[in-house]
Order: structure tokens, then C-alpha cells, then sequence
């Protein structure tokens, strides 16, 4: 049984910087309320951009949350935060894809796995466990579904 889910440290890395951006936030709407230390645009412009960046942010951890398990001739697919459990054997695969970019000599792996009921997964070897074996796993069990 193969088991994919979130790397712990992708995550603590991302609510760190989600901790420091909210923290901004609030010393410059506590700033604006008290002091008004900076012009009003100052406030207007820091406090949409921190209030964007927060929410790209935690939408991007959010929508990457995911646990896929493979094995039995099944995977197992798990979104906690949609309350989504469902279980598709290979031969529910319509296609599959790995992506491969190579970055400051870094190698970035991604997986999209498409379903018959139109559904679709995406994983990728930084921010998922397993993603190696998981890919090795449907290439061994549904290579005819690899697209190119």
C-alpha cells in the first residue's frame, strides 16, 4: 500500500509565513488605527496586498491538502477539508500525466490523474510523500494511460 500525503514540513513552512503576513496585517491596521504614522494610500495599498498574498496563500494549502493511498488495484482518494472520500479502481483511469521541470538544477515533479466521472488530482514530489513510488506504481499498473 502505497500511501501519499502533505509533507509536515511544506506545511509548517507555509503557516509560518502565513503567521508573518497576518502579523503584518494586523500591526498595520493597528497602525492606521492608533498612530497613522503613514499616509492613508500607504495603509490602503499594504493592507490589500498582505490581505491578497494571505489568501493565495492559504487557498494554495488548502486545495493541496489531499491523502491518496494505491494498492489492491485501487487508489483511494481523500480531501478532508471538502469531506470527500473516494475510492477508483485502475481501470477508472482515463489518463495520467508527470511533469517534469527542471529549476536551478532542481527537479520538479507533477502528476495529474484523470478519472471517468471527470474528476482530476494533481500531485507533486514537493509537496506530497510517496509521489516516487506512486508514479512508479501507475507506470507498472496503467502504462498504457500515460500520456506523453
Amino acid at each position: 500500500m502505497i500511501d501519499c500525503k502533505p509533507k509536515t514540513g511544506t506545511y509548517f513552512s507555509l503557516s509560518i509565513v502565513v503567521l508573518i503576513l497576518f502579523s503584518g496585517l494586523i500591526y498595520i491596521l493597528i497602525d492606521f488605527a492608533q498612530k497613522q504614522t503613514y499616509g492613508f494610500v500607504f495603509y490602503l495599498f499594504s493592507a490589500t496586498l498582505l490581505t491578497v498574498v494571505l489568501l493565495i496563500i492559504l487557498v494554495k494549502m488548502m486545495a493541496g491538502f489531499r491523502f491518496i493511498s494505491a494498492g489492491k488495484e485501487s487508489l483511494n482518494v481523500r480531501l478532508p477539508l471538502r469531506g470527500l472520500k473516494k475510492s477508483y479502481k485502475l481501470q477508472d483511469i482515463l489518463a495520467w500525466q508527470e511533469e517534469v521541470i527542471v529549476t536551478n538544477k532542481k527537479e520538479f515533479r507533477q502528476m495529474t490523474i484523470v478519472f471517468a466521472d471527470q474528476t482530476s488530482f494533481s500531485l507533486s514530489n514537493h509537496e506530497h510523500t510517496n509521489y516516487g513510488q506512486l508514479a512508479s506504481y501507475l507506470g507498472k499498473k496503467v502504462p498504457r494511460k500515460k500520456l506523453k
